[in-house]
This record gives C-alpha cells, sequence and structure tokens, in this order.
C-alpha cells in the first residue's frame, strides 16, 4: 500500500507579515497532483491543518477545496487535529465527510477506532490519535495525572488492545501529532510542555508498522516506521537549511517500510545574513540573495542611520533586521558594570542616546530633561526611605 505523508500545514499562516496564500495553494495543488500521478493509495496528514483554532475564510476555502479534489479522486484521507486546530471545529460533519473517503479524527475517544483499507495482501488499520492536551483528556484514559507521555502512551495502549483483537496480519499505520525524544524543533512550532514533560519516547508507538508523525517542522526519520514530514512551507528563518517535502511510503504485505521524500515547491528561498552595513550592501556574495526572503543581522559597532530602507534598495524582500554589534575593543568584552564604573547616571544615560543614534549627541533641551528626570526619581526614593516601617 502506498501512503502519502504529510502534516502542519498551518493554512492561513503568514511569513512576517507576507501572505503565503498562494504559496499554501501551489503546494496543495503540488499536493494532490503527486496523489494522482505516484499512485497513491491513501493521503495521511498528521495534524496542524490550521494555524489557528479561528482560521480565516480564506484558509477554510483552502481546505475545503482540497477536501473536494481529494475526494474527488476516490483516494482516502485521513486528518487528525493538531495542538493550533480546534478539534471540535475540525471534526465538525466528520461523520457526513467520511461517507466521501475523508476521514477527520479529532475526538481522544476515537483513538482505537481505526479507517479500515485493505490491499491485495490484506487489511490496513490506519489509527487517528489527535493532539492529546493532557489536562483536557486524562480523566478519558483513566489517568490521575501524567504528561504527554501519560496520555499518549495510554491511547497507544488502546490501539495495541485493538490491533490484537483483529485478524492476523492486519497492518497498522498511527497518526499522531507530539513531541517524539529525538526529533529536531524550529523556531516556528508552538511549544506543547504546558500540561506535563513534552517530549515523548519513542518506545510509545512500538507495535506499529508505521507512524506517521505531525509537529516538528523539519522532516526528519528517527526510525524507519518513525518519521515527521514537516511543513511543506518555511514558516521561521530557522528553517532556512530545511528542504521541505512530503513522504511517499510504501508498506509491504510483512509491514515493512520503504520511504522517499517527495519535495514541495518553493515560494521564495530564504537567506540569513550576517555582517556590516556596508558589507551586505556591496559584497557579490550576497547576490544570490537579492531574491530571497531576507533577515540581515547587523554587526555594526553603532546603529546606521536607516538601515532596513538602505537594506530594501538591494534586499528588496528583507522581513527581519537584528542587531548584534561587534565587539572592537577591549572594553566591549568587560562586563556592563565594569564599563559604567564611576560613570553617573546621567553619563550613562547620555552615553546609551549616543549608543542609539550614532551622530546624534543629545541637545541641551534632551539633558535638561534627563537631568530633571533623574532628580525626581531620586526625591521619590529618598522620601520612600524617610517613612517609618
Amino acid at each position: 500500500m502506498r501512503l502519502l505523508h504529510t502534516s502542519d500545514w498551518h493554512l492561513g499562516r503568514s511569513f512576517h507579515r507576507e501572505s503565503l496564500h498562494d504559496a499554501q495553494r501551489a503546494f496543495l495543488d503540488h499536493l494532490v497532483a503527486v496523489v494522482r500521478d505516484e499512485g497513491v493509495d491513501a493521503v495521511l496528514v498528521a495534524g496542524d491543518v490550521y494555524d489557528r483554532a479561528l482560521p480565516g475564510l480564506e484558509a477554510v476555502a483552502l481546505f475545503d477545496d482540497v477536501l473536494h479534489r481529494l475526494a474527488g479522486l476516490g483516494v482516502p484521507t485521513v486528518f487528525i487535529s493538531g495542538n493550533h486546530d480546534s478539534a471540535r471545529r475540525l471534526g465538525v460533519g466528520a461523520g457526513l465527510i467520511g461517507r466521501a473517503g475523508v476521514h477527520l479524527r479529532t475526538d481522544p475517544g476515537e483513538c482505537a477506532e481505526p479507517v479500515l483499507l485493505a490491499d491485495e495482501h490484506g487489511p490496513v488499520a490506519v489509527y487517528g490519535l489527535p493532539y492529546l492536551e493532557p489536562t483536557l483528556v486524562r480523566e478519558r484514559f483513566g489517568l490521575a495525572r501524567g504528561g504527554h507521555a501519560a496520555v499518549l502512551g495510554a491511547a497507544m495502549d488502546q490501539v495495541r488492545s485493538d490491533l490484537a483483537a483483529r485478524p492476523p496480519g492486519t497492518r497498522a499505520v498511527v497518526l499522531a501529532h507530539a513531541f517524539v525524544t529525538g526529533g529536531e524543533p524550529s523556531d516556528s512550532e508552538r511549544d506543547i510542555a504546558v500540561g506535563g514533560v513534552a517530549a515523548v519516547p519513542a518506545a510509545v508507538f512500538d507495535g506499529v508498522h508505521y507512524a506517521a508523525l505531525g509537529h516538528l517542522h523539519g522532516c526528519q526519520t528517527l526510525a524507519p516506521h518513525l518519521r515527521y514530514s514537516g511543513s511543506p512551507l518555511a514558516y521561521s528563518f530557522s528553517e532556512h537549511e530545511h528542504r521541505k517535502s512530503m513522504w511517499l511510503v510504501d508498506l509491504a504485505a510483512d509491514g515493512a517500510v520503504t520511504a522517499e521524500r517527495v519535495y514541495c515547491p518553493v515560494p521564495r528561498p530564504l537567506a540569513r545574513l550576517r555582517g556590516r552595513l556596508d558589507e551586505l550592501l556591496t559584497d557579490e556574495r550576497y547576490t544570490a540573495a537579492e531574491q530571497s526572503w531576507v533577515q540581515a543581522t547587523l554587526t555594526d559597532p553603532s546603529r546606521p542611520g536607516e538601515p532596513m530602507e538602505r537594506l530594501r534598495r538591494r534586499f528588496p524582500h528583507t522581513l527581519q533586521l537584528l542587531f548584534e554589534p561587534e565587539e572592537t575593543t577591549t572594553a566591549a568584552s568587560a562586563s556592563y558594570a565594569a564599563r559604567v564604573g564611576g560613570r553617573s547616571d546621567l553619563e550613562i544615560a547620555e552615553g546609551f542616546l549616543r549608543h542609539v543614534r550614532p551622530g546624534a549627541a543629545p541637545d541641551a533641551e534632551e539633558l535638561d530633561w534627563l537631568r530633571e528626570g533623574f532628580e525626581r526619581v531620586r526625591e521619590t526614593t529618598d522620601r520612600k526611605a524617610e517613612l517609618p516601617r
């Protein structure tokens, strides 16, 4: 049986305020083409269909369109809800939609109720485990306490119990949305540590032939049967080295897994540049980044004037600007206390203004305002010190 494993679409998300609507539409076009052209028998979507619990109308329209197209191909599709989704909203109409071969698994109570598929070698049971927030589902699984590992372990115990009652030779596939130990995170995933320890051991998924994981945005293999597809698009500059893809998984008659990556369209490459502003504006090494989405970290000892405007003349798609001044003197490497030792509050404030406004020293009026401010703070402090305790 040939499976297409994808996850973390985050429909409706933007990238540093840049709309990704067209890029997400292009990805979904690509997904449908892969399903059609590669003889896919079932599609697995391992959570975070939407970027937020209340998705915008454009995001909902994208989802609605891809549901119709997948149903039109006659290829079964299994979705689970992720930590970004509203499970209740995503699961509306699940029973009716399931008749079209699109199976929405958003209810923790249905973890042990698989979607049953079959090929010439026999049955395949596909179990959808939605994102399980420990504080919300412990009671349902009969747990008095415990975090992510405990609730996911309890859900997998139910899966293994159901599987044991099925005909011998039944192959088992699980979809789960979790942070599995050994996975490599990026900056764009929402922390799921609330409610208990975030990571769960890979051994939780023992007893199944393939676990299609979602949540981490980098494509990665934890074991031949345990994989993250990653997100189809980059959602943070920490993903600039990711090659976004899906897994095309072949499940053999004995449950053995072979998988290959199917790469996703790239709307615009990412570039992380670092150096002094003049260097970034003139060095030919950065020519390839001129049409990329750019994160620039300036290392000038003092902040240059109009840095974003100047950067965008060469790199029109600069989206993020950071400052990390070089340490150019021995004093720069000393502690803050050592650098300001012996200086008055007014002198320290004046130095700060010179630092953030290079070439524009505080004028007399500004110095008067600073002096008055420090005097009022000092008076207030002195009055408080005189009050009886």
